[in-house]
């Protein structure tokens, strides 16, 4: 949509949607994979988890996952009880399935689109999708040649980040100083 886009406007948009797609899926399920580790862990310990106390874990995860004790932002306690709406946390142990895929996603979309003549990452990519369910996922991605225990997978997620925010900015800039 980025490359079809026909006004720095549109193009913003689609930038900002993917941005936003990185941020909720890799950053945020991340976090509420860390907390849900949490509150296993305190029940392991054997403490008594009120809503207070899980109140405490989330605000101590979130408020240093967006940085307040640098600066960076501050989280008002009214977003501390947001743990409370979200579903997921009422189901198995799972969101951090969402971070690693999109993770092996990003690998698997550098891969193919680094040589667009070489079909065999491509390839590769449809037989871990005809895979399904057929065994583990850790497994499958291993069988397309991904180690989701590596710092690849991530690395190249990060890089799409990287590059989705170059061309924000130099769009942005682009709108605000057409004279440049």
């Amino acid at each position: 949509m980025v490359q079809q886009s026909r006004s720095d406007e549109e193009m913003l948009f689609y930038l900002g949607y993917a941005l936003e797609q990185i941020r909720t899926t890799f950053f945020r399920q991340t976090m509420f994979s860390e907390f849900e580790g949490s509150i296993y862990n305190a029940i392991e310990n054997g403490e008594a988890l009120s809503g207070a106390r899980i109140t405490e874990l989330y605000a101590d995860i979130v408020r240093r996952y967006h940085g307040q004790d640098q600066g960076v932002m501050n989280v008002p306690d009214l977003y501390t009880h947001e743990w409370m709406f979200v579903p997921h946390f009422y189901f198995n142990y799972y969101v951090f399935q969402y971070a690693t895929s999109i993770a092996g996603a990003a690998y698997f979309v550098e891969q193919i689109t680094a040589d667009k003549e070489d079909t065999q990452a491509r390839d590769t990519y449809l037989a871990f999708l005809k895979a399904g369910g057929a065994d583990h996922p850790y497994t499958l991605f291993q069988q397309a040649g991904l180690d989701m225990a590596s710092p690849e997978p991530y690395e190249a997620l990060i890089r799409r980040m990287n590059e989705l925010m170059d061309a924000f900015e130099a769009t942005w800039a682009r709108l605000n100083n057409p004279a440049s």
